[in-house]
């Protein structure tokens, strides 16, 4: 699932392109995808709207049009692309915005778990979307702090991995930055939160903003489906110090790799540059 770096990514692509751009037509092609209103009620709303301002929360990104907030979700394989309108469409195309000039805004998704709302200018966001009520602070906000980040941990008895992939602590960060982060650091993935030490929270809080600002100078990470609003792939695998390199010797210690599983959850460490003691196991 894209993270805070590849949809921030493509944030910033949608927003140089489209801004000021009209919704001529929208076709919605996977009915499914549209979560809120209905699918017809959605395209009605949609067509001649103009797009003013991309934003990003956590992992949604939403649009303020001239009425209402487009929001969407791209969950699994959701690509948004900025097309000519002549270029054929995937199989997997979900839903069409048709623009002035012949381009086109497309929403591919081959598992089709994407869902996009369309929010009326009366309503709030988290009115309709329950769970944008309980996301957290965002990680490059100033808002997230080394004292935010120690309240939120220091009475759990979960995995500091589950921790970071939970939503509701930090808004954003998924599978790839939370084992990016947490090699940063020198934290186990299998830490339980409660044992980590006020250091350790610092240089976490830390790691997690380093891994974010790497994985957006890189345009994000590609190792399945994500590309940019241009189609780009993301460049951030290359570089990465653990995430899927499961074997590969450690870029600072020469370790080979180790994977777990965490709450069915891949989680790629060094075990050098990472260590556990027995006790530390959560219980």
């Amino acid at each position: 699932m894209p993270e805070l770096p590849e949809v921030e990514t493509i944030r910033s692509g949608l927003a140089l392109a489209t801004t000021q751009h009209q919704f001529v037509d929208c076709e919605v092609l996977l009915e499914r995808t549209i979560a809120f209103p209905d699918s017809l009620a959605f395209q009605r709303a949609i067509r001649g709207q103009t797009l003013q301002s991309w934003q990003r929360r956590g992992k949604y990104l939403y649009c303020h049009l001239s009425a209402g907030v487009l929001v969407i979700h791209l969950r699994m394989t959701g690509q948004l692309k900025w097309n000519c309108q002549d270029e054929p469409i995937s199989k997997h195309t979900r839903v069409r915005f048709w623009c002035h000039g012949g381009k086109e805004l497309r929403f591919d998704d081959q598992r089709t778990f994407g869902q996009m709302w369309w929010i009326p200018p009366d309503r709030a966001i988290a009115s309709v979307i329950k769970a944008w009520q309980t996301l957290g602070v965002e990680p490059l906000s100033e808002d997230f702090t080394v004292p935010y980040l120690s309240a939120q941990l220091q009475d759990k008895r979960q995995t500091i991995k589950s921790a970071l992939l939970d939503q509701t602590i930090v808004a954003g960060i998924g599978n790839i930055y939370a084992d990016e982060s947490l090699f940063l650091a020198g934290v186990h993935p299998l830490r339980p939160c409660h044992s980590l030490t006020a250091t350790e929270i610092a240089k976490l809080h830390a790691a997690i903003i380093q891994a974010l600002q790497t994985g957006l100078q890189y345009g994000g990470t590609t190792f399945s489906s994500y590309v940019d609003s241009n189609g780009t792939r993301g460049n951030y695998l290359a570089v990465a110090w653990v995430f899927r390199r499961r074997g590969e010797p450690c870029r600072v210690c020469g370790t080979k790799i180790d994977r777990v599983k965490i709450a069915g959850r891949s989680s790629h460490f060094c075990p050098s540059c990472q260590p556990i003691d027995e006790g530390e196991y959560p219980q």
